[in-house]
């Protein structure tokens, strides 16, 4: 593991064994991350993954497995193809006062294909602030419809009734941590389509009474997806921007919602999140 912070902000710990994704998050000296506190979805990647406090699920599926389709055998695996891909650190340091980590990542597809994982993480010096952009290119021989969705998971055992969840794209403009019926749920909204939105989550007393704040670019994420689960042993909920909504893949092609990148085409992503 690789510890990442500035004189500002959390404490992150970033996995290099897997995507460059957040393994811990340390902010008032709490971990953040749910730790075994999830669900067993018989996938020891997703496992691994799961624990930390935030992974990428990508870039050729999201969500469950689904059949690869078109006369192929086999499936998409759960999540997509990009976790326990190991990351090649290209440079890590301050530049202008801030932290940054530059990280490449080539990605075998489950369909045979390729793709490479450009990473670039920062945290902002004066703000504390931590910025991730993302750029996925197609290094394969053929077109892929790439898909890509963010989990930050967070320890739920973390929060008390006073936590709630703000954003825009929310019912009301919010609802508390623990919305529906027990022992959990998930819903997917549309988040904008261009631009950033941000959701809020807090105040969360156990971190000195702080409040996170996510933010997220709609042009390639224009829908969040919320997930909680506290069925034993899982005690988790899940802040999940996402480039497609909640639907399997076949009605996706069908609305037309699944458009193909070429060999050597791109798509960035980007997040950031703060305590405030």
């Amino acid at each position: 593991m690789m510890e990442f912070k500035a004189s500002r902000g959390p404490r992150v710990i970033l996995d290099p064994t897997s995507v460059l994704d957040i393994r811990s998050l340390y902010i008032a000296g709490v971990d953040l991350a749910p730790g075994r506190a999830i669900p067993d979805d018989g996938d020891p990647r997703i496992d691994h993954s799961l624990e930390g406090f935030l992974f990428t699920c990508g870039p050729d599926h999201i969500r469950h497995p689904e059949p690869l389709g078109g006369g192929r055998e086999g499936r998409y695996p759960l999540h997509g193809s990009f976790s326990s891909h190991p990351a090649e650190i290209v440079s890590v340091g301050e530049v202008d006062g801030n932290v940054e980590c530059h990280a490449r990542v080539p990605v075998r597809c489950a369909d045979g294909g390729s793709a490479l994982l450009e990473r670039h993480w920062r945290i902002d010096s004066q703000t504390g602030e931590v910025h991730l952009r993302d750029r996925v290119t197609n290094t394969g021989d053929s077109a892929f419809p790439p898909m890509l969705m963010y989990h930050m998971n967070i320890g739920a055992h973390l929060f008390d009734g006073n936590v709630r969840l703000s954003g825009a794209m929310l019912e009301g403009g919010g609802m508390p941590w623990n919305f529906g019926e027990e022992p959990g749920g998930v819903f997917c909204v549309p988040a904008g389509f261009g631009g950033w939105a941000e959701l809020r989550l807090g105040p969360i007393e156990r971190v000195a009474g702080l409040t996170l704040k996510v933010r997220f670019r709609t042009d390639t994420l224009p829908f969040l997806q919320i997930w909680r689960n506290q069925q034993a042993p899982a005690h988790v909920l899940g802040i999940e921007p996402v480039s497609h909504r909640w639907v399997g893949r076949a009605e996706l092609q069908q609305a037309g919602e699944l458009p193909l990148m070429a060999p050597g085409e791109s798509r960035e992503y980007g997040l950031s999140f703060a305590f405030i």
